[in-house]
């Protein structure tokens, strides 16, 4: 069996990674961590523009063992591998349980005005988003139903957040996302290349069911979607194009955040490729 080559928490390599944790470090070194297989399988074959996004890779002797193909691809993608003790994994990683392996990966969020330019159809708005493991839970929900972005506004927690990391399960590397955009500017910016703005709200007006049965949908939408005990504000309700709320029909008080918004995005993305809708294909 290897030997682990760090098998001190104080460290200068262990101390570096360690600070990640926070968001004032992961700002100023523009680098989060991503725990896991999942997560790190991803980072492993993601470069956008070139540029591999994983740096550098923390594994235990038994977690390289089990996911040599991982650790693998992450050489071949000219990540630096650290052979750790299993106390050093601990005190890096922010879980109770660690997975044996802890990717340092570089920021990848996507300038705006690209995801602008790039006319996407289905796009998921997190305004006022605060708890990470709802901001990852829609991302990942935004990236299976077929959305080409994710813009978190100012008032949105941290996308590098290792709970928000981990509850995207890899869909982070999957889709564009921005960061720190004002809602009012991602609003009108969205509006501006033709797409619908909806904000999601138990308080709407309109009725998902309605705006489907009506034919509404089937065009390039957004969809905005606030923080989960108090929803959206007045403010911010008022910029979009309508106010839509998901329909209770049995006894339940209300849904959860990325429930709500699986069922928002999944029904846009069902009218874009339904007859007339903008995905629609038509035979060559």
């Amino acid at each position: 069996m290897p030997t682990p080559e760090l098998i001190s928490p104080r460290s200068a390599r262990v101390s570096a990674a360690r600070r990640l944790g926070k968001r004032n470090f992961r700002g100023k070194d523009r680098l989060f961590l991503a725990e896991g297989p999942q997560a790190v399988r991803e980072a492993t074959g993601h470069r956008p523009n070139g540029t591999p996004t994983l740096v550098e890779l923390f594994v235990t002797v038994d977690a390289a063992e089990r996911y040599a193909d991982i650790v693998g691809d992450a050489r071949t993608a000219g990540a630096r591998v650290h052979l750790a003790d299993e106390s050093v994994i601990a005190d890096i990683s922010t879980t109770v349980t660690p997975q044996g392996l802890v990717g340092i990966c570089r920021f990848l969020d996507t300038p705006f005005a690209e995801i602008l330019d790039s006319r996407p159809k289905l796009v998921a708005v997190l305004a006022h988003v605060r708890d990470p493991g709802n901001a990852g839970t829609v991302l990942r929900c935004a990236d299976a139903a077929g959305a080409e972005a994710v813009v978190l506004t100012d008032a949105s927690v941290d996308l590098y957040n290792p709970k928000a990391v981990r509850a995207s399960v890899g869909s982070l590397f999957h889709l564009p996302v921005a960061v720190g955009v004002p809602v009012d500017e991602a609003v009108a910016g969205l509006k501006g290349i033709g797409v619908r703005v909806l904000a999601a709200d138990g308080a709407g007006q309109d009725d998902l069911d309605d705006e489907l049965d009506k034919g509404t949908m089937g065009g390039p939408t957004a969809w905005v979607f606030g923080n989960e005990a108090w929803g959206l504000p007045e403010e911010t309700r008022a910029l979009a194009d309508a106010v839509v709320r998901v329909p209770i029909h049995g006894k339940a008080e209300s849904l959860n955040l990325a429930t709500a918004a699986a069922v928002c995005l999944y029904a846009s993305a069902r009218a874009q490729r339904a007859f007339g809708g903008c995905r629609t294909v038509t035979p060559s």
